[in-house]
């Protein structure tokens, strides 16, 4: 899996990952982590996620990464918003009211880029990669993190073999491989998400757990 299998993707309009409402674990739990107000999260392989929309509203800034020069355009197109644009090393940077969007590739992002982050939202990354990059999108997330930063993942579980991925299944016990040796890690709702996929349904998905986790770093 490369970029060009996302970028083309997004120019043929195979986009069932999108999800047009707001996560109703982003909604339900976000609230409770107490972040102060105007602070930054970070939104990894973040399309034109709507999830970074209600998260302004929320007053935070968002810092997203996406590869597709499409998503980014179709975010800021469905907002009736128009970015200024610059380069910042590999990436154009995309940028209107709260919304600051680095056009490349995740692997690419630095520490410094998101340095002030206190929070990283993860919905469709990790489930978007497939096992060998999922390690490496961990190291990677764990190293460019900032030390206080908490990380809200939404994971899904289905039953091996239904569907070739993406997106995959990520189990809690992999989670806990990735992740568990600088976070620790809380389980803040595992629920049954088959009836809000109605793309995974038609795919042949017949059991879906969506879990919420919370990532703390060790100190």
């Amino acid at each position: 899996m490369d970029k060009a299998f996302w970028t083309e993707r997004w120019q043929r309009r195979d986009i069932g990952f999108h999800q047009p409402h707001i996560h109703e674990q982003l909604e339900k739990f976000w609230p409770t982590l107490g972040l102060p107000f105007a602070s930054t999260v970070f939104v990894p392989l973040s399309g034109k996620s709507r999830d970074m929309v209600w998260l302004a509203t929320q007053g935070h800034r968002v810092i997203g990464v996406e590869l597709s020069e499409v998503a980014v355009g179709e975010f800021f197109k469905d907002g009736g918003q128009v970015p200024d644009v610059s380069t910042e090393g590999p990436f154009d940077v995309f940028a209107a009211g709260p919304f600051s969007l680095y056009r490349g590739d995740f692997f690419e992002v630095t520490a410094n880029t998101i340095k002030d982050a206190v929070a990283v939202y993860d919905r469709a990354a990790l489930i978007a990669l497939p096992p060998d990059l999922r390690v490496r999108y961990a190291r990677k997330l764990t190293e460019i993190a900032p030390e206080n930063a908490v990380i809200f993942l939404i994971a899904i579980e289905y039953p091996d073999g239904e569907i070739s991925g993406p997106p995959f299944s990520v189990s809690r016990s992999e989670v806990e491989r990735l992740y568990g040796d600088a976070f620790t890690i809380e389980v803040l709702e595992a629920r049954d998400g088959l009836g809000a996929s109605g793309n995974l349904k038609r795919r042949g998905v017949t059991k879906l757990t969506e879990t919420a986790y919370l990532l703390r770093r060790r100190s």
